[in-house]
């Protein structure tokens, strides 16, 4: 309470915002304002770097989860992209860590992209501020002084190493680190990371780390190979589910039904918007996002596109300028939707239909983070009317479709039922119509539990 006095205009100002929340949401205000951070007892040092942050009240995943880390048990946690995940593995365990001070790695934390890792390491900066914990990320694709940086804090000693998987087996061939203290293993995004092929790789790893540790799995989905390496890997987990498979209240969700001549066109017109200042957009392969923003370049629009040709340092150059305002439109494929965490993200937009109804949670949930709102807008073209349709099935409703700009002409008719996604021709009507039931990534069934 004695920070609160310091700042009272902060504090009144985050009253203003929690009542505008529970007002928009139907949330009570006491039920949203209890769940405080120093209720769970965590040291009065890292309780400071919350507050200096402006952490105040836990998030759903927060509440659950932290408690079980706390008791140390196993946990498998399905929350989806914006909930607050992170925070609620790094702070039990930092807590940990500040209270035994042994200079010893303590947790390895693996995730699937260098992106996701900078973003865990720069919340662990922020969250350890004042404890003195050292952390450290491990990712391919720099060059050879961030490759010597890695391996001179691996032989100095860190606390915490949040490492994909490929460059983390790369440091254990050269003999840098020494795993007999760990405590804690984080698995992120353990969905995207078996997706990415990366199972073997993880397996090998966990065979170097002491049995008696912590283990704790984080993914936005929850399918059958989740499953099996959860019982492989954890001993007897507790288990959360939250909301998965449902995008953030928070995000009015739109779409535009239109011919691909009429893409940038529409892109131009929504920009022409002046509320939108922070924009993403989404495009399904990389040569569409280096298309995509030579075109806008010449209709005058100022943006940049991220992808696998730029060197590390110039993706994250970018990332930076993203994340500091002085960039407002970003243009990147499906690894952007995991591997980015901005505050203040306006529109989001799908210039292409994810192939994946999961990726379209993870695509508009880079807005509307927490308990903000954004607005979220998706091109369907005539060929992506089955993919989006699927998607509409997936989270429970139906997307407005918006009528598009006079001065754009008409676009198709949405009529997914009587669209073969394969040719992106009409069958015969609903009567040579064959619904294929959805299965997911490799046979996985779409469920609350999925």
């Amino acid at each position: 309470m004695k920070n609160l006095f310091k700042r009272p205009l902060w504090f009144l100002q985050q009253i203003i915002l929690s009542l505008t929340y529970c007002t928009l949401h139907d949330v009570s205000f006491f039920k949203l304002i209890h769940l405080k951070f120093h209720e769970f007892g965590f040291h009065a040092r890292l309780l400071d770097g919350l507050d200096a942050m402006g952490f105040s009240k836990a998030t759903p995943i927060q509440e659950q989860a932290i408690p079980v880390i706390l008791k140390k048990k196993d946990l498998i946690a399905c929350a989806q992209t914006g909930t607050g995940k992170t925070a609620a593995y790094v702070l039990p365990i930092l807590h940990n860590i500040v209270s035994k001070q042994s200079g010893q790695l303590n947790t390895v934390i693996i995730a699937p992209t260098r992106e996701l890792a900078q973003q865990i390491d720069q919340q662990i900066e922020g969250f350890s501020y004042f404890l003195g914990v050292s952390s450290i990320p491990i990712y391919g694709g720099g060059d050879g002084a961030i490759w010597d940086q890695q391996k001179r804090a691996m032989e100095g000693g860190v606390d915490i190493i949040i490492a994909t998987p490929g460059r983390l087996i790369a440091q254990m061939a050269m003999g840098t680190i020494k795993f007999d203290q760990v405590e804690h293993l984080v698995l992120d995004e353990a969905d995207r990371m078996l997706d990415m092929g990366f199972y073997d790789d993880i397996i090998r790893i966990i065979k170097q780390l002491p049995q008696q540790r912590q283990t704790l799995l984080f993914s936005a989905t929850m399918p059958p190979k989740i499953r099996a390496l959860a019982n492989k890997i954890l001993n007897k987990p507790e288990e959360i589910n939250i909301a998965i498979s449902k995008p953030a209240e928070g995000i009015l969700q739109q779409a535009y039904v239109v011919f691909n001549e009429q893409k940038e066109k529409l892109i131009d017109s929504l920009l022409k918007d002046k509320t939108f200042n922070s924009v993403i957009i989404f495009a399904s392969t990389k040569e569409n996002v280096k298309k995509l923003d030579r075109n806008l370049h010449k209709l005058g629009i100022q943006s940049k596109s991220i992808h696998s040709d730029l060197e590390q340092i110039e993706r994250e150059h970018i990332l930076r300028e993203f994340k500091n305002k002085q960039l407002n439109v970003l243009i990147g494929t499906d690894v952007l939707s995991r591997g980015i965490d901005v505050e203040g993200i306006d529109l989001v937009i799908n210039y292409d239909v994810p192939p994946d109804p999961e990726d379209y949670i993870h695509r508009i949930g880079r807005t509307a983070r927490a308990a903000t709102t954004g607005t979220a807008i998706t091109f369907i073209n005539d060929l992506d009317q089955r993919k989006f349709f699927r998607i509409e099935s997936l989270i429970g409703k139906e997307v407005p479709k918006m009528p598009l700009p006079a001065e754009l002409g008409a676009g198709p008719a949405y009529t997914p039922e009587v669209k073969r996604e394969s040719t992106g021709k009409r069958g015969g009507g609903k009567k040579n119509f064959k619904r294929k039931p959805f299965r997911g990534k490799k046979g996985g069934k779409p469920s609350q539990s999925n």
